[in-house]
């Protein structure tokens, strides 16, 4: 199996940063910080005129592509900043439970149960229904979408992911999932999200050293700072490795099966334990590079109008969904 980047992947990158880049730009994306809908219906159904909620769908319907696809399609979104409730549509399209999920026509949130008292919902205010997944129970669908109770917190972390509280999520109706297959495709899609932040945020850090200059020399000629952003580069480059072969095993369960038996272990333990690494390494990558470009871009980094503090933001939120850092360390461990 080849688990490299092919040049077709390149492209239909380079065509979702393109169209993301015309139709979302940051300016765009930054008008409507604190909304309640934090982008415009039309602007979710371009995503879907473009096939990004419909990547792994059979066609004539969907584009006929695989997980590791999406994965960098995901990667690109994550890097742009493109708001909405992107993995749980994903989601839903492939699974067929929410009319008009692959189109764009409508929003489909998720929420990662396990945890008791009241609950966070993202987007809340713009969904259809909310897919409601959990490691080790059944996969649910709540439609239409539980809004009603739900207040608003007033200043969320990230100002273009709207957040609602609820005393609790109502059940909702049982969803067929084989080996928890939306558990793992939706930590994956997740884990390709935080990819694109932390390679945002090492572009943005690059591109502020060979710019600003102290002592009559870039900063980017400094070693400390040279170190800096080539950590930066090691950690999303083994992240994204990290994602891709999940993703492939995903779409080889031969050879996915083969790996196991090598191993020693059964192929739903395998992608658990393939898919729990990625998205550990994937949130690291996203919080420790976002952090390191604002200590890059020194003063600067903590000002509202340098984008930094929104990749920290959002890979902050990203990395409550779909086990914690410190979870996933732990499942990991009990593997060893």
């Amino acid at each position: 199996m080849d688990f490299r980047v092919d040049d077709e992947q390149r492209e239909l990158a380079q065509g979702i940063r393109s169209m993301v880049e015309g139709r979302l730009p940051l300016e765009k994306l930054r008008a409507r910080e604190g909304d309640e809908h934090a982008i415009a219906a039309g602007d979710w159904a371009a995503l879907g005129e473009t096939g990004v909620f419909a990547l792994t769908l059979p066609e004539p319907g969907g584009t006929g592509l695989g997980l590791a696809d999406a994965v960098v399609v995901f990667e690109e979104l994550g890097r742009a900043l493109v708001p909405g409730p992107l993995v749980g549509t994903f989601l839903a399209a492939g699974a067929g439970v929410a009319d008009g999920a692959a189109e764009g026509r409508t929003q489909v949130g998720v929420h990662c149960a396990g945890r008791p008292g009241p609950v966070l919902v993202e987007h809340l205010g713009s969904l259809d229904a909310l897919l409601v997944l959990a490691p080790d129970a059944p996969a649910q669908v709540v439609s239409p979408a539980p809004v009603g109770g739900a207040r608003r917190v007033e200043h969320p972390l990230d100002p273009l992911t709207p957040l609602w509280r609820l005393d609790a999520v109502p059940f909702g109706g049982a969803l067929a999932d084989d080996d928890g297959r939306l558990w793992s495709d939706g930590a994956l899609l997740t884990a390709a999200l935080q990819i694109g932040h932390a390679a945002a945020a090492l572009d943005l850090g690059v591109a502020y050293a060979k710019i600003r200059h102290q002592f009559g020399k870039p900063i980017g000629s400094f070693q400390a700072v040279k170190h800096m952003c080539a950590d930066m580069l090691v950690r999303a480059e083994v992240a994204r490795t990290a994602v891709h072969a999940a993703a492939c095993l995903a779409d080889a369960p031969d050879v996915a099966r083969e790996e196991a038996e090598t191993a020693g272990c059964s192929p739903l333990q395998l992608r658990t334990r393939s898919v729990a690494g990625a998205k550990l390494l994937s949130d690291e990558a996203a919080l420790a590079n976002a952090r390191a470009a604002i200590q890059v871009h020194g003063g600067m980094g903590f000002t509202w109008e340098v984008p930094l503090h929104l990749h920290l933001k959002r890979a902050r939120v990203l990395s409550t969904s779909f086990g914690t850092p410190a979870e996933l360390s732990a499942d990991l461990a009990a593997y060893a």
